[in-house]
């Protein structure tokens, strides 16, 4: 019988191969909107032209393929649960004639990589999601070298992610969604200041910090938002498929008028906030 973590990773699996899809129809805008995270990450990780670089869960290949071409004499190891997702990050690699990068469909607590193989590990937007956060951690930074940096961002405060609440605080009002413990996978899981600096000193990684970094995700319309989130998140096309057509459609017209509320310099402008968490091995 399937442990609870196989069952998490299981589901995330068949989740992110539906969504592939969606997330390659949105890639420009979803690239722009996170590129700031990314480049953020890619700052603390001391990239060398001859770097070995992981990125771990990185779906459609970011930040890895931004970090690829800035080691032309290293490589960049792009891992995700969806080899649909990974499909299109191949995709993207060769468009942009990036020959360093090589895939590898893997769990984050799983790795199939030797100690000490890399030296920098990136990893954006997964530890929310992974089953075991600690777990994962101790993983990630085997595999670097030593003196290696492990780099990561989770999804901060959710009072700074209009992205995210807009449309979730509606939903919420509309579904009886079912509840989730702290501790289970999801966007806001690793959010508590603190949180995941704790789980780096715990794994034996040094020089450990942390940062607040916000940016605002842009869309030209309240429609435009809409049809973004609900190609690509998952959370809010299980909320939807709950719904009848009358409550979808309440759900939509309250979406658009929340999103109005935040119009600026004649586009939607939802705040974006990430931690940033950087440790050596």
């Amino acid at each position: 019988m399937p442990t609870d973590s196989e069952q998490v990773r299981d589901q995330q699996r068949d989740t992110w191969d539906r969504f592939s899809a969606g997330w390659k129809k949105w890639d420009d805008d979803v690239v722009q909107w996170l590129a700031p995270f990314g480049e953020a990450m890619i700052g603390h990780a001391g990239l060398k032209p001859d770097s070995h670089v992981l990125d771990v869960a990185a779906g459609t290949g970011e930040p890895g393929l931004t970090a690829a071409a800035m080691v032309p004499a290293g490589s960049v190891t792009v891992t995700d649960l969806s080899e649909k997702m990974l499909m299109v990050a191949r995709e993207k690699a060769a468009a942009a004639g990036l020959e360093n990068v090589r895939t590898q469909v893997s769990e984050a607590a799983a790795l199939p990589f030797d100690d000490g193989r890399f030296d920098a590990v990136l990893c954006r937007f997964g530890f929310m999601l992974f089953p075991d956060v600690d777990e994962a951690v101790r993983e990630i930074a085997r595999t670097a070298k030593p003196g290696g940096r492990i780099v990561a961002a989770v999804w901060g405060d959710p009072a700074r992610n209009d992205w995210a609440t807009t449309i979730m605080g509606i939903m919420n009002r509309h579904v009886q969604l079912p509840p989730q413990p702290p501790e289970a996978p999801g966007l806001f899981r690793c959010a508590a200041p603190g949180l995941m600096l704790k789980s780096f000193v715990d794994a034996g990684l040094t020089d450990v910090s942390e940062e607040t970094l916000s940016v605002d995700m842009v869309q030209e319309s309240p429609e435009r938002f809409w049809e973004f989130m609900t190609d690509v998140a998952a959370a809010a096309v299980s909320g939807l498929a709950q719904a009848d057509s009358g409550t979808r459609d309440l759900i939509r017209t309250q979406v658009l008028e929340a999103a109005r509320t935040h119009e600026r310099d004649g586009a939607i402008r939802l705040s974006s906030t990430a931690t940033i968490v950087v440790g050596t091995v």
